[in-house]
C-alpha cells in the first residue's frame, strides 16, 4: 500500500522538513498540527510518532513502513482490550471471541490502512491502558497503577482532543459495570486526579494554540444533523456491507442499521437472563465515544470516515455477551466455531475493502462510487483518472454538486495549465483565490501574467507565493529571472543570497549575468 493522497502526503511529503529535525520532537508539543493561527488541531504526540516512524521510512520513501507500524498498533490494541475485557469480568471465551471480531473487522479498517488514522490507534492504546490501571487502582489502591493511570490518560489527550471522554467512560466501567462505590477513597482519588490531567492538557494546548478550546456556536446544529449517524455506525458495525473509503452521511444507507438495532434488541430480549445494568453500560459507552463524532463542525468535514467507529465499537462488543447470540444452547465449542466462521467472513470483507486504499485511483475510484454525491471526491477522481473525458465528466459533476468545492477551481486550472491551455485557467485560479485565497493559485497565475507579457504581475504573485512557500525551487528561480528580466539586479543579488543560504540550486546563467 503507499498513500491515498487524502492528508497521507501532507503528513509525510509536506511537512519533510519538520519531520527530518529531530528537534520538533518538542516543538510539536508547542504549536498546531498545520501551524496555522486558525488551526484547531493539537496532537503532539501522532506528530512525534509520524516523524520518528519517518527516519526509519528512509525519508519517506518506504510507505511500507508507516503499514507495518499501523498494523502493529492495531494488534497491540488488540491485546490491550482482550485484558481490558478480562478486567470487566466478561467470560473468557466471550473476550476471545470479541477481540477476535475486532482484530479483524472492516469497520475499522480504515483505522489501520489509512496512515493519517493512525491517530486512532494509538488513542485506543493509551485509552485502553488507561482504563486498565485505573481499574486496577480501583481494586488494589497500589501508588503504581495510580500514577500510570495518569500517564496514560496524559498520552491519551495529548494524542487527541477526543481523549475528554475517557474519563467518563472510566467511570463507567468501574461504578456500574464493576461496581464500586462512586464516593469510595480510591475513585474519589482517581475523579481528583482525572481532573489535574485535563487542565495540564488544557493549559498546554492553550500556550500551543493561543486560544480556549471553546465550542463552536453552531455545534447543537451540527450535533442534531449528525444524530442519525449512530444508526449509519451501528449498522456498519453489525452489518458492514456498505462501507466507503470516503463516506457520507447523504449517501450511506439507514436499513443496516436499523437491521442491527433490531437484531440486538431482539437478542436481549429472548436472553431472559441479560444483565441490563451491563447492556446500557455498553450502549453509554459507546454513545460515549459517539460524542466527539457528533460535535465536529461541519465546516471542518461533511464526511463520516469509518475508523472514527474505533472506540465507539468496544460498547458494542461489550452488549454482544448479554444476548442470545453469545448466550444459547450451542456448546463452547461449537459457538467458538461460529464465531470464528464469522470473523473469517468479516475477515475476507476487510480484506476486500483494504485494496481500496492500496493507491490514489483505487482510493477515489471507491469514493466516487459510494459517495456519489461528493463534490471533492468527483473533484479528487477526475485529477487523478488517465481517460480525459471521464475526467471532464467528473469535473462537471463535482461543480454541479459544489461549485465553491475547496481546491476545485485550483485543480482544473492546474489541469488545464498541463494541457497549455495558460490563458484559460486564469478565471478558475482567481475564482479559487476568491472562494478560499488559496496562496498556490499565485504560482499559476504568475505563469499567466508572464503569458501575457506583464511581468511586473508576475513578479507580485511570485513574490505572494514565495512568503507561503519560500523553499520552493522553482518559484524561485522564476521569480529571480524575472527581476534579471526587468533590470533589477539588486532584488537578484539578493535573492541569490537567500537562495545560497537555503541550499537551493541558483541557475549558472543568472550568476553570469549578474557577474557573479
Amino acid at each position: 500500500m503507499g498513500v491515498t493522497d487524502l492528508d497521507d502526503g501532507i503528513f509525510i511529503h509536506t511537512f519533510k522538513d519538520y519531520n527530518e529535525d529531530l528537534r520538533n520532537l518538542a516543538t510539536s508539543f508547542v504549536r498546531s498540527v498545520y501551524g496555522g493561527a486558525s488551526d484547531p488541531f493539537y496532537r503532539p504526540v501522532p506528530m512525534d510518532i509520524g516523524m520518528l516512524i519517518y527516519q526509519f521510512s528512509n525519508h519517506g520513501q518506504n510507505m511500507a513502513i508507516f503499514h507495518i507500524a499501523s498494523v502493529m498498533y492495531h494488534l497491540i490494541s488488540v491485546v490491550l482490550l482482550y485484558n481490558l475485557f478480562k478486567k470487566l469480568q466478561i467470560k473468557e471465551l466471550h473476550v476471545f471471541i470479541l477481540c477476535l471480531v475486532f482484530a479483524v473487522h472492516p469497520a475499522i479498517s480504515q483505522a489501520v490502512a489509512w496512515i493519517p488514522a493512525m491517530n486512532e490507534t494509538v488513542l485506543a492504546i493509551f485509552s485502553f491502558s488507561f482504563f486498565i490501571c485505573s481499574i486496577n487502582y480501583a481494586d488494589t489502591g497500589k501508588i503504581k497503577h495510580l500514577a500510570l493511570s495518569a500517564l496514560f490518560l496524559l498520552l491519551a489527550f495529548f494524542t487527541k482532543e477526543t481523549a475528554v471522554f475517557d474519563a467518563p467512560v472510566a467511570f463507567v466501567m468501574i461504578v456500574f459495570v464493576l461496581q464500586k462505590n462512586w464516593l469510595g477513597k480510591q475513585n474519589l482519588t482517581l475523579y481528583s486526579l482525572w481532573v489535574i490531567c485535563f487542565f495540564v492538557w488544557y493549559i498546554a494546548r492553550l500556550f500551543a494554540l493561543g486560544k480556549t478550546a471553546s465550542l463552536p456556536s453552531h455545534v447543537f446544529n451540527d450535533m442534531a444533523h449528525r444524530l442519525p449517524l449512530i444508526v449509519q455506525y451501528i449498522g456498519k458495525i453489525l452489518l458492514p456491507f456498505n462501507l466507503s473509503v470516503f463516506p457520507s452521511q447523504e449517501d450511506t444507507v439507514y436499513y443496516y442499521g436499523f437491521i442491527g438495532i433490531a437484531i440486538i434488541a431482539a437478542s436481549v430480549f429472548f436472553y431472559k437472563q441479560s444483565n441490563l445494568r451491563l447492556v446500557f453500560s455498553g450502549l453509554g459507552i459507546f454513545l460515549l465515544f459517539m460524542l466527539p463524532v457528533l460535535m465536529i463542525p461541519r465546516i471542518i468535514t461533511e464526511q463520516t470516515y469509518e475508523h472514527r467507529i474505533y472506540l465507539p465499537m468496544i460498547g458494542i462488543l461489550m452488549i454482544l455477551p448479554q444476548t442470545t447470540l453469545f448466550q444459547n444452547k450451542l456448546r463452547e465449542k461449537q459457538l467458538l466455531m461460529w464465531c470464528i466462521a464469522v470473523a473469517g467472513l468479516l475477515a475476507i470483507i476487510n480484506f476486500r475493502h483494504q485494496k481500496s486504499f492500496t493507491d490514489p485511483l483505487s482510493f477515489w475510484t471507491n469514493a466516487v462510487e459510494t459517495s456519489p454525491h461528493s463534490s471533492y471526491a468527483n473533484m479528487m477522481l477526475a485529477a487523478r483518472t488517465g481517460d480525459e473525458e471521464q475526467s471532464k465528466q467528473l469535473f462537471l459533476t463535482a461543480y454541479a454538486l459544489n461549485p465553491k468545492e475547496r481546491y476545485l477551481n485550483y485543480i482544473y486550472g492546474v489541469m488545464l495549465q498541463n494541457k497549455d491551455s495558460i490563458l484559460a485557467s486564469e478565471k478558475y485560479f482567481l475564482a479559487e483565490k476568491n472562494n478560499t485565497g488559496y496562496y498556490g493559485c499565485d504560482f499559476y497565475l504568475a505563469r499567466v501574467a508572464m503569458q501575457k507579457n506583464d511581468l511586473k504581475t508576475a513578479i507580485t504573485y511570485l513574490e505572494d507565493f514565495l512568503k507561503k512557500e519560500p523553499q520552493s525551487p522553482l518559484a524561485n528561480n522564476n521569480l529571480l529571472m524575472l527581476y534579471i528580466d526587468t533590470g533589477q539586479p539588486e532584488k537578484a543579488k539578493a535573492r541569490i543570497k537567500q537562495l545560497q543560504q537555503s541550499g537551493i540550486h541558483v541557475p549558472t546563467e543568472a550568476l553570469k549575468e549578474l557577474g557573479m
